[in-house]
């Protein structure tokens, strides 16, 4: 399983003209599912994403995670981040995981970041969706449950 996470000032997600999710200062997490993740793999990478200290304290340091300061989260279901580029000129995607697979731990993870309390919003899984990000920093991660 796969994130990437951008630390943003606003985000939203636009499917067919309406926007099905948005936040503000916060985090945006994309993230991916491979064949063979399990329901440890969410739990890991939920975990890292609400812990990790991404976030600047008085001293400009990266000391507080999204729960220090209350951040607001938007996850949004990206097969495109398991993309392997490195053979030919079109991504291959045959270790993403197939939606039957993908989207109920997809469901996982966001229920497991709403637990912590935290304003979370989503896309809509497996529609074409318009994300548009601030990016604050700029601050982009990947964290790899590999």
């Amino acid at each position: 399983m796969r994130a990437l996470l951008q630390r943003v000032t606003s985000a939203s997600v636009t499917v067919d003209g309406e926007v099905v999710g948005a936040i503000g200062p916060g985090l945006v997490i994309l993230l991916g599912v491979k064949t063979g993740d399990t329901s440890a793999d969410v739990k890991w990478l939920a975990d890292k994403c609400v812990n990790l200290r991404i976030f600047s304290d008085a001293d400009g340091k990266f000391n507080l995670s999204t729960l220090d300061i209350g951040a607001e989260i938007l996850v949004v279901s990206q097969f495109t981040l398991y993309g392997d580029c490195r053979k030919g000129r079109r991504p291959s995607f045959v270790t993403a995981a197939p939606p039957e697979i993908s989207e109920p731990l997809y469901e996982e993870f966001v229920a497991l970041v709403q637990a912590h309390g935290l304003q979370t919003q989503t896309g809509r899984f497996g529609a074409m969706m318009r994300v548009e990000i601030q990016n604050d920093g700029p601050v982009t991660l990947m964290v790899d449950t590999e």
